[in-house]
């Protein structure tokens, strides 16, 4: 028994992708029907540049592009579908498409536009969005509660929380943070993620997923909204509109995954950012990393095991 973890913005790199295309054929497939759907992906993926690979639009179907690639590569090589999945903000669309809800040319089409609607929600330089570490989530809720233009994002890890909203709210609580001896980390984002200034990328990409189809996940995928494994395609395509403005609750699935019995994580995609989050979140877990070759081989001999 494991769980599918599908990585989210800030997990792409030059370069990414390219090894798994080379020595897998069903990665091989679907890059090449990413490449087909979005001409000059693959190109941008191996060859950057890497500003140009960072611009939401472009790493947001990279990063789905190269997680479903791992998946299918594992899956080719005698691997067995998870128990259940959750990607972190963009990954749970990478989530779905594993497992069935959304097709791959149509989640490379909508995740381009989701990049777009949400660059261009808030002007440049208007918003900002900090780590907040070795501070309890009571804590920055309190520091919070009088501020207005700023809000919660993600819920990382216990203590790894993420703020988003105007800059000088942002920054504002930030300074009363520290106070509280919290560590900030002012995250390298083009726009304030996660918040409600995203509320018109929302609006804009509703008319878009509502031209398509989604069906029944062949295995219950996690709605970053709710915390929960979401079954029913209509809720889905509701929530996956919702988690745009809403905060990703990653604490929370992953606790929940672990009470279902869950103690292996695999994490299909570009770097090994939650496969870290598992280790500060869960005590009795392991998870490791599928984005190589090697990551395929390491997954393939534990399941073995």
């Amino acid at each position: 028994m494991y769980a599918a973890l599908f990585p989210g913005q800030g997990s792409q790199k030059v370069g990414m992708g390219k090894a798994l295309y080379e020595a897998f054929p069903a990665a091989r497939q679907v890059l090449d029907r990413a490449e087909a759907t979005l001409p000059g992906l693959l190109k941008l993926m191996w060859e950057g540049p890497e500003e140009a690979l960072t611009l939401t639009e472009n790493q947001q179907p990279a990063l789905l592009a190269v997680g479903y690639a791992a998946y299918r590569a594992f899956l080719a090589q005698g691997g067995q579908p998870p128990s259940l999945a959750a990607g972190h903000s963009l990954g749970e669309w990478t989530a779905h498409v594993a497992a069935g809800t959304l097709e791959l040319e149509d989640a490379l089409r909508l995740v381009r536009l989701r990049g777009r609607y949400m660059q261009e929600a808030v002007p440049p330089g208007e918003g900002a969005m900090a780590a907040i570490l070795k501070l309890p989530l009571e804590a920055i809720q309190e520091a919070l509660a009088r501020l207005e233009g700023v809000e919660i994002a993600n819920l990382n890890a216990p203590e790894q929380t993420v703020i988003s909203g105007r800059k000088e709210a942002v920054e504002e609580a930030a300074e009363r943070l520290k106070e509280k001896r919290a560590r900030v980390v002012f995250l390298p984002v083009s726009a304030p993620f996660h918040s409600s200034l995203m509320a018109p990328a929302k609006e804009r990409l509703a008319r878009d997923l509502a031209q398509v189809t989604l069906r029944k996940p062949r295995f219950p995928v996690y709605s970053n909204v709710t915390a929960t494994p979401e079954e029913d395609p209509g809720r889905i395509r509701e929530l996956l509109l919702e988690q745009i403005t809403a905060p990703v609750r990653w604490v929370e699935i992953l606790k929940d995954m672990e009470k279902r019995g869950v103690r292996r994580f695999l994490e299909f995609g570009s770097g090994e950012v939650l496969k870290g989050l598992v280790a500060r979140t869960l005590k009795e877990a392991h998870a490791l990393s599928v984005g190589d070759p090697e990551g395929v081989r390491k997954a393939l001999e534990v399941e073995d095991a």
